[in-house]
């Protein structure tokens, strides 16, 4: 699922999907060109994605020299990480291959390409913003910086003439013919900033497990399309595969098997990872619900666990919840976030609290004993167990995020500053705003990316399933339709509002050019209507 966060208690007003621009993996945001352009022309054929806010263009060809080169034009140290961003730009410049989809592809410019009056750019300049002194690592600025702190906008101008460019987070401008890598748009100038400061992507490793190489190719994919949030939804019912300093018995008997397991060592090199893609890591511990899986270690905290019908007890198999009545339970919860929230830098940790289901207390009758003993109601009970667990994120200096149900569902005292999922329908959203919290819209009925395929029961061909293990086709491209309407917001360059008419050749571009880079994702048409814009149209 993909999500992106409202940063008032003011609703957006909606409309279609939109345009963008790809950033280069691992430059950061904050570094940008003292440049300003008041024209914001989208000319056919340039494949940015996202669409930026602002872009000028021309129509004069560019090449790029052999030996061209990206300089950082500032005192002091580089981060290491700029550093390779800076190298794997390079890299990726000249290793996409991408040739334009047009018919006859590269070729179209060949002859263009002999002109000896054709500028060739050598150097890539990058610059701090005016006032930025500080010259921090890409990671630093990503992780454990809140959402709204962080500024990702930057200018960027590649001239046509033989000047120095002054480029940031952008290599979606290059093309390749024969062994040509140019640009056919210049001169381009560039002003660009995230429409929803947080724009995120939920991948839940617990139904399906996916190795460490898939998720750090997933926070690739994610960083080309300026998506800067990875949601893990790390555990559930179904599975254990977080290795917990504190209760390593947890995977070890909650995986599906030993190679089904993230280690602590795997999830300091996602973090890090992440964070020198400008993607923070936001892990997730459904609770008190999703939780059947801890009984494989500790039965004493799981009330009816792997009961029948799980439909009666829960909302998806197997039936199991945390005993929200029970005092050692709740501690055990607490020790268990401490443990994770020291894995994960993030300022945001999630507790999850969705679907939990009281039926399961009822049909249990140690949560029974427990509540005629301490003369609390089932409401009560679970306020309980949410503000004591809820203490521990506050105190670790971290902003509790859950889902809409904790809001809208229950009556339960959350810290003010507790962020909602809101996920069944994107019709809570106004809800949970009015309540006053903030939100990250994630509904159902728009940004689910395995809805579709089938339901749960294996007599159901129809519904959702939260059990897709396709992971680049099922996220790509479509995760990048969303993450461009996260960023470029709901107006595209010109100031129109977004049009698929105009959206879908650029995406077609992205998608390819996703291919070059190793991803694997779903073909949205013949490859002959890719060659041809608009030609398949109806």
């Amino acid at each position: 699922m993909l999500e992106f966060v409202w940063n008032s208690f003011t609703l957006p007003s909606w409309s279609s999907v939109r345009t963008a621009m790809v950033r280069i993996p691992f430059l950061p945001t904050f570094v940008v060109l003292p440049l300003t352009s008041n024209t914001t022309v989208a000319p056919p054929g340039l494949g940015l994605w996202p669409n930026p806010s602002s872009l000028s263009t021309g129509s004069q060809y560019v090449k790029v020299a052999q030996d061209f080169n990206i300089a950082f034009m500032g005192e002091g140290r580089i981060p290491e990480d700029l550093n390779d961003a800076m190298r794997n730009t390079k890299a990726l410049i000249w290793h996409d291959h991408l040739e334009r989809l047009v018919v006859g592809r590269g070729s179209v410019d060949a002859e263009a390409l002999l002109n000896s009056s054709i500028s060739t750019l050598k150097v890539l300049e990058l610059r701090l913003a005016p006032g930025s002194n500080n010259l921090k690592s890409i990671y630093e600025n990503t992780v454990g910086v809140e959402a709204f702190e962080r500024d990702e906008s930057y200018r960027l101008e590649v001239p046509s003439d033989a000047s120095t460019a002054t480029l940031i987070a952008n290599n979606t401008l290059f093309y390749l013919s024969e062994k040509t890598v140019y640009t056919f748009k210049a001169p381009i100038v560039i002003s660009d900033k995230p429409a929803f400061p947080h724009r995120g992507t939920l991948l839940d490793t617990s139904r399906n497990f996916f190795t460490k190489d898939d998720i750090l190719l997933t926070i690739d994919a994610m960083s080309w399309s300026k998506l800067n949030v990875l949601h893990w939804h790390v555990v559930d019912s179904q599975s254990f595969p977080l290795q917990v300093p504190a209760f390593p018995e947890l995977a070890e008997k909650g995986a599906y098997d030993s190679r089904s397991i993230y280690t602590v060592e795997d999830v300091r090199d996602i973090v890090k990872y992440a964070g020198s893609h400008g993607v923070d890591v936001l892990v997730e511990i459904d609770t008190p619900g999703h939780t059947t899986a801890i009984a494989e270690s500790h039965p004493e905290h799981i009330a009816c666990a792997n009961a029948v019908p799980w439909v009666k007890y829960a909302h998806e198999p197997p039936a199991g919840q945390l005993r929200i009545t029970s005092q050692e339970t709740i501690k055990f919860t607490a020790e268990l976030f401490s443990s994770v929230m020291g894995m994960f830098p993030s300022k945001y940790f999630s507790p999850g609290g969705d679907e939990v289901n009281f039926k399961c207390y009822a049909h249990d009758p140690q949560s029974q004993v427990e509540l005629k003993s301490s003369k609390k109601t089932l409401e009560k009970a679970l306020s309980s167990y949410v503000e004591q667990t809820h203490s521990v994120i506050t105190g670790a200096g971290k902003t509790p995020v859950v889902w809409e149900e904790m809001v809208l569902r229950h009556k339960i005292k959350l810290v003010n500053d507790t962020v909602a999922l809101v996920w069944k329908s994107s019709s809570h959203a106004a809800k949970v705003a009015k309540k006053g919290y903030r939100i990250i819209h994630v509904p159902s009925d728009y940004f689910y990316l395995d809805c579709g395929a089938g339901f749960w029961a294996g007599d159901d061909p129809n519904g959702k399933s939260w059990c897709a293990n396709t992971l680049d086709s099922k996220l790509w491209p479509r995760a990048a339709a969303a993450a461009e309407v996260f960023w470029t917001g709901a107006v595209g360059p010109d100031g129109q509002p977004r049009s698929v008419t105009e959206a879908f050749p650029r995406l077609q571009d992205f998608r390819y050019r996703l291919v070059e880079r190793g991803i694997r994702p779903v073909a949205l048409q013949p490859y002959w209507c890719a060659l041809r814009p608009h030609a398949c149209d109806l």
